[in-house]
């Protein structure tokens, strides 16, 4: 479960036999870890490092100006449902400003999704995640690739949806400003990333 659902921390029980069903994953509320519910099973990965937070940190406050000029919201860590008993927590979500008190985002409502790439995460944000995001239709998707476990550079690549597929629409390297008019105006510089 996300670090910002309004639901009461617990101790999860996983020792249970069958698939998870959403309204059982719901009632599982804040734990230590992360936990996604992907097709009736539950995948944990482990809280995210300091220089993870750090970079988030800094893409949120560079996003949210030109995001909220477009009339959008930027949040870090909310439940999006992505289809029946698929609920991921993207690190970002770029979302329609009409959401308002909820537990869990249509994916319907969400423009961009970002993930911050970890040794433990990195083959599911560019591959897994990338598909789930990409079938649920989430016009854009943004992938932070900071080189680990240093945590000195990053590489930015934006995709947006074109014939229902992710195309790589704009790259920024290490020492580069990651620059895009749509779906909302985004200038991130790879140099800050790395000095939060």
């Amino acid at each position: 479960m996300g670090a910002h659902d309004n639901l009461p921390t617990t101790e999860a029980n996983f020792d249970r036999p069958g698939p998870w069903a959403e309204e059982e994953y719901l009632a599982l509320g804040e734990t230590t870890n992360r936990i996604e519910l992907i097709d009736g099973g539950l995948w944990v990965s482990s809280g995210p490092s300091v220089a993870h937070q750090g970079i988030l940190h800094v893409v949120h406050a560079a996003l949210r100006p030109t995001a909220r000029a477009a009339n959008l919201k930027v949040f870090k860590g909310i439940n999006v449902r992505l289809g029946p008993n698929r609920l991921l927590i993207p690190d970002l979500a770029v979302v329609s400003p009409e959401i308002r008190v909820t537990t869990v985002v249509e994916a319907a409502d969400v423009t961009l999704v970002g993930e911050v790439a970890s040794p433990s995460s990195k083959a599911m944000d560019s591959g897994q995640k990338w598909e789930f995001y990409e079938a649920a239709k989430i016009d854009s998707y943004l992938l932070i690739e900071p080189n680990m476990p240093d945590y000195d550079e990053v590489t930015l690549r934006l995709f947006r949806q074109r014939r229902n597929r992710y195309v790589e629409v704009a790259t920024a390297k290490p020492g580069e400003v990651l620059i895009a008019d749509s779906p909302f105006r985004i200038e991130l510089d790879t140099n800050e990333l790395v000095n939060f």
